[in-house]
């Protein structure tokens, strides 16, 4: 009776086991455009006078610290139990941001780490990609520097490429981007936007070339919709449809957008800015890492919006409107997306 009972036992504990391990798991990548993450220190290469203390905007430690603290609070409530595996992050000044953010906020616990680069960019502000360590190993990263044929002078962000090895084994591509803006009027910063997604393109053009069936994510604030000329024909990053090729990139954004659903509001009107490409290959579930249309979101908690008094409805809750700080966040919601494994 009782070897029995120890074999029931057994059996229990090892259909237990197995179905736990046989449980799909969660890689949840996640982007962000955190406006104007400003450290308080001086730096004598860029014009970053308007976040320094005793600058226009009356920027100082406190507010700085209360910044990286709403970072750290909504990077925790996208990942839920589980932290992002990754995030790519937008506006971020330096190193110290980065090293502060990820020791000193709600952060702290979770012992990220973080790819960066300086850029040329006129106020200092740059992408960056953090990561948890023990699920995405870096074996390269650089900045993709944009030099414009037509306009020499003009500086912008580099676009941040990373290769890493991920749970599955498999090697995982991504590139964090913030296209020029649209100040000086949308058509007349076109031909900006348009040359970056050309580069952009080249660099993924080469990875489908070395690299069968390559896992590609794209991601950033491309201050261009999904539909605009910059997305659609350069990088030619195509909506989510029925029959899916490997050797294209998808905007998982697209059919949002189109819904009128966004993560900026602008004169009353929502728009998909911050997106999340990917490649064919990572639509397909059959393999071993995966996404799809279902698993993309904006997240757009209660705490992350405010009444929008003029249009009505809810608009993002900013660090600063116009010039009054009222201890917000951003003027863009966080985009992710879940793959499993």
């Amino acid at each position: 009776m009782k070897k029995q009972v120890i074999l029931v036992i057994c059996l229990l504990f090892s259909t237990s086991f197995l179905a736990q391990n046989s449980e799909k798991r969660n890689f949840k990548i996640m982007c962000y455009n955190v406006e104007n993450y400003f450290d308080c220190v001086d730096d004598s290469l860029t014009d970053d006078s308007e976040y320094l203390p005793g600058g226009m905007r009356g920027w100082n430690v406190t507010k700085y610290q209360k910044k990286q603290a709403n970072i750290g609070r909504v990077i925790t409530a996208v990942g839920g139990w589980d932290a992002p595996a990754l995030v790519g992050l937008c506006e971020v000044e330096s190193e110290k941001c980065l090293t502060d953010l990820t020791h000193y906020s709600g952060l702290k616990s979770l012992k990220y780490k973080f790819l960066h680069h300086e850029s040329p960019d006129p106020r200092g502000i740059d992408v960056a990609l953090l990561y948890q360590p023990k699920q995405f190993k870096p074996i390269h990263d650089e900045a993709i520097g944009i030099h414009f044929p037509f306009a020499s002078t003009s500086k912008t962000r580099d676009i941040l490429f990373a290769s890493g090895v991920i749970p599955t084994g498999d090697t995982l591509h991504v590139f964090v981007c913030h296209f020029p803006s649209r100040l000086g009027g949308e058509l007349e910063s076109e031909e900006k936007r348009m040359f970056v997604a050309q580069v952009l393109r080249a660099k993924v053009d080469s990875l489908f070339t070395a690299t069968n069936s390559p896992n590609i994510v794209i991601m950033g604030d491309f201050n261009d919709f999904p539909t605009n000329k910059s997305i659609s024909e350069t990088l030619n990053a195509l909506p989510t449809n029925d029959s899916v090729s490997d050797l294209q990139v998808y905007n998982m954004m697209y059919w949002m957008h189109k819904k009128g659903v966004g993560t900026n509001k602008h004169q009353g009107e929502w728009g998909t800015l911050d997106q999340i490409i990917l490649s064919g290959n990572l639509l397909n579930k059959k393999i071993s890492f995966y996404s799809s249309q279902e698993d993309v979101h904006i997240f757009d908690a209660a705490f992350l919006l405010e009444d929008d008094q003029q249009f009505l409805g809810k608009q993002p809750f900013r660090t600063y409107a116009g010039m009054k700080y009222q201890d917000g966040f951003s003027d863009h919601l966080p985009v992710y997306a879940d793959f499993w494994y």
